[in-house]
């Protein structure tokens, strides 16, 4: 019966507008919610097909609806004070985990989706949320660099663990000598005096050990040899000699006081000379060092000008032991540790995780997702890299609501639910009316 249809209709009317009042309210409940994804509420008609010979009759199908949660739009993004405060500038999740999974230490730890968190270390050092989200990442190797791990699946990422009280050194590998030596001493009869140069490197536990590096001019040729011999002694292994050299200096009108040429003393255990650019390779207890001292013609490093004995410049890497006083992640997710000695070392990389419907990701609580058949299989790609966006760190996602919007479709919202109201009374008058016929 058509009245009877109408009934249902306006029943149908009540439940739509109902369940789009709850979304609306969770927006709003929501407006200052950090990552907060708004839910969106669409009706659909339902048309009943009449059966033949009916023509003039119109059955009323009603209404139904539809929820969705926007999960790739994006709310607006704050500054925070705080460098572990993440979020995503543009497309890309950050991968994370609850903290009683962490607990439990079972070897299974699901990962779940968000596009932002304010994460601070817990008594444990891990990095996570005080609702209980654990960030994750790749573990670096010792020399900051990143193993390759599999993409397309979770196996590798672990709990960012920051060790607070970690300590960083960093060994020499490379200096630069700049020193002019005196070309009056190489004169022919002169007294070869020895000109020494202590420099301080660092061993592979921090510790400061020095180089000493001693120039004797060659005065036997007349009138001036325009030659040095080059010994260099390592304190860490009781001043054994680690390379010795003859260096030519070039005396011509265009050149002069630019080495010539450098030859390793046969025997000597320093490696050879290239003189491309301009180092040899020494062997100090610790390790290799790459020593430059200048190619020929080459007016840095070292020379030979003048009558005075001169340390110019002296550069080396390297750094000796120092306490750990801060954590940030980059806008390509490298977390890096920052001692107070100015160096920084990566101990872990967060991916950002794309799918080809984020919208089909299953919502869960404090702002998390998982993946769902919907969603497509995730990737894990390098922030920066492919589809996804950038991390910025000290910021922070804002809800997506827009509270004016909302409050507008609350207006629209409960006038249709009254107007589906009237709806059911009328028909309810009408059926009374029907049932007064007979009396």
């Amino acid at each position: 019966m058509t009245i009877s249809s109408s009934l249902n209709a306006g029943v149908a009317g009540l439940n739509a507008n109902a369940s789009r009042l709850a979304s609306i309210s969770d927006n709003i409940a929501n407006s200052g919610t950090f990552g907060y994804k708004r839910v969106t509420t669409d009706f659909h008609s339902m048309v009943t097909t009449e059966a033949s010979g009916t023509a003039g009759k119109y059955s009323a199908g009603g209404v139904r609806v539809t929820n969705m949660r926007l999960i790739d739009e994006r709310g607006p993004l704050v500054t925070t004070s705080n460098p572990t405060d993440l979020s995503v500038r543009g497309r890309g999740m950050l991968p994370v985990t609850n903290a009683t999974d962490v607990e439990v230490n079972n070897g299974d730890v699901p990962m779940m989706f968000t596009t932002t968190g304010s994460f601070r270390t817990d008594a444990e050092g891990i990095l996570r949320t005080d609702t209980g989200l654990v960030l994750m990442g790749w573990p670096a190797n010792a020399d900051g660099t990143i193993p390759t791990y599999p993409r397309d699946t979770a196996d590798g990422l672990e709990p960012i663990q920051i060790n607070v009280n970690q300590f960083g050194g960093e060994p020499t590998t490379q200096m630069s000598l700049g020193v002019n030596l005196p070309a009056t001493e190489t004169e022919f009869g002169g007294a070869g005096d020895t000109e020494e140069l202590s420099v301080e490197y660092f061993d592979n536990l921090g510790t400061s050990q020095s180089l000493t590096v001693q120039f004797t001019p060659n005065t036997t040729v007349a009138p001036s040899s325009n030659q040095w011999n080059m010994v260099l002694t390592d304190s860490a292994s009781s001043g054994t000699v680690v390379g010795e050299y003859t260096i030519d200096f070039d005396d011509s009108r265009t050149s002069g006081g630019t080495i010539s040429s450098v030859a390793a003393v046969g025997g000597s255990p320093g490696g050879a000379y290239d003189p491309v650019a301009g180092t040899f390779e020494i062997i100090v207890d610790g390790g290799p060092i790459t020593v430059s001292i200048g190619a020929p013609g080459d007016s840095t490093g070292l020379s030979q000008l003048s009558d005075n004995f001169a340390p110019v410049s002296i550069q080396k890497d390297g750094s000796p032991v120092g306490n750990m006083t801060s954590v940030e992640v980059d806008e390509n997710g490298m977390v890096r540790a920052f001692f107070d000695i100015g160096i920084s070392r990566t101990i872990y990389q967060i991916p950002l995780i794309d799918m080809p419907n984020p919208n089909g990701l299953i919502a869960m609580d404090n702002q998390t997702y998982s993946a769902s058949p919907e969603s497509g299989s995730f990737f894990l790609w390098d922030a920066g890299d492919g589809p996804t966006g950038e991390i910025l760190s000290f910021s922070r996602e804002e809800s997506a609501t827009d509270v004016a919007a909302e409050l507008t479709s609350l207006i629209q919202t409960q006038r249709a639910y009254s107007s589906n109201a009237k709806v059911i009374q009328t028909v309810d008058e009408m059926l009374q009316e029907t049932t007064n016929i007979k009396r």
